[in-house]
């Protein structure tokens, strides 16, 4: 039996504007010893190999209305004979939002028992392509499918999914830093190599998510101030904590306890909504609570989860971050413990049985930005070697 081998190098997560590469080797078993047949004789021949990768969008239909049929989707219906056409999507649920040019991988191969072959398949994802997306109403998967057919046999699919996430601008960031090439040039002179996308997307990573600015924000109710929030920045990588300090020291109301939770908010286009009043759906990931009556000072680490999606924006949606934020404060005054007059002297508080409160919410918009795709490999846990028997 032949088998196909299909390796994703560098790993199976990719930025936009990387080029993914695959090692595809096809293999034909050893001849049995016992066996009286010519290797010439059991020869096997594959007719051709192709690959393309392929992003299919699906959506909730009660919330989500799609646009009208792409020319994508006319490319998919024309295609005549399932059995032996390259159908990267056949069978595939949504639509494809990004379909890159098939490549042939190889043509009329021999193979005698026992031989390998290996074929290098490379494609340069796009710096404006959608990124890699699981939410509530909408979702993005990409998949690299490589097909090949047998002589005389029907043709068979290998799909290999993979993430890509994206860093919002890149394409803006890459052509201006591409304007260069407009200008002359002088043969004798060294040229120096040119940034590569991914280069210029890490550096615009770097450079954001290590920017530092304090921001204070003095938090307050109808009856006064509440507390002093302090944070040093709101771009923050994948993987990366949140630090902030809350200050009750000048607090006007007393704080019981607050609770920080990091939310997610997906925004469908207005005209991809099928109702005009639809609401944002707000999934929440990590959160901090604590009981913080009598407290002067203190401090907020809150962890960005590796997995999750950097706020990117589509024709079809928007998912922005921010930071969910639950007062619980006193309508009353309590009065905490007094303060002991020597050393030696103990003080007892005792907290009150019964206190009427009130809640207030404030939320606060950060920017997500994307990490090392190797990084997000180690928490998406995706194989990177598929095999594939014809």
């Amino acid at each position: 039996m032949v088998e196909v081998e299909a390796q994703v190098m560098g790993g199976p997560v990719h930025l936009a504007g990387d080029t993914v590469q695959v090692c595809v080797t096809v293999t034909t078993p050893a001849l049995d010893p016992a066996s009286t047949a010519q290797s010439s004789d059991v020869c096997e021949v594959l007719a051709w190999g192709s690959a393309q990768i392929h992003c299919q969008c699906s959506v909730n239909e009660s919330r989500v209305l799609l646009p009208s049929s792409s020319p994508k989707q006319s490319e998919e219906k024309a295609v005549t004979n399932a059995d032996t056409s390259f159908a990267p999507c056949r069978g595939e649920r949504g639509r494809v939002v990004l379909s890159t040019k098939p490549k042939i991988l190889f043509c009329d191969l021999h193979l005698l028992p026992g031989e390998s072959r290996s074929f290098v398949y490379k494609e340069l994802l796009p710096c404006d392509a959608p990124p890699t997306y699981r939410g509530q109403l909408l979702k993005y998967v990409y998949k690299i499918t490589i097909g090949t057919q047998r002589l005389g046999a029907p043709t068979k699919l290998l799909r290999i999914p993979f993430r890509v996430i994206v860093l919002q601008g890149l394409s803006e960031a890459c052509v201006y830093s591409e304007s260069g090439e407009l200008a002359p040039t002088n043969p004798f002179l060294h040229t120096p190599q040119r940034d590569t996308p991914t280069h210029t997307a890490f550096q615009i990573i770097q450079n954001a998510s290590m920017r530092k600015n304090l921001n204070q924000y003095n938090i307050t109710n109808t009856r006064g101030k509440v507390v002093r929030f302090c944070i040093y920045k709101t771009n923050f990588r994948l993987g990366e904590d949140i630090v902030a300090t809350l200050d009750f020291s000048e607090a006007q109301v007393k704080c019981v306890q607050y609770s920080v939770t990091l939310q997610s908010e997906e925004i469908i286009t207005e005209n991809c909504r099928q109702r005009a009043n639809q609401k944002p759906m707000l999934v929440p990931y990590s959160k901090s609570h604590e009981v913080c009556l009598n407290l002067s000072h203190t401090h907020l680490l809150l962890p960005i989860p590796l997995h999750v999606t950097p706020t990117f924006t589509t024709d079809l949606v928007s998912v922005q971050w921010h930071l969910h934020f639950e007062f619980v404060t006193s309508v009353c005054d309590i009065k905490g413990p007094s303060q002991p007059n020597t050393r030696d002297d103990q003080v007892e508080w005792r907290a009150p049985s019964c206190v009427h409160i009130e809640t207030m919410i404030w939320d606060l918009p950060i920017n997500i930005l994307p990490t090392m795709p190797s990084q997000v490999a180690q928490a998406v846990c995706m194989p990177t070697l598929h095999v594939l028997p014809l």
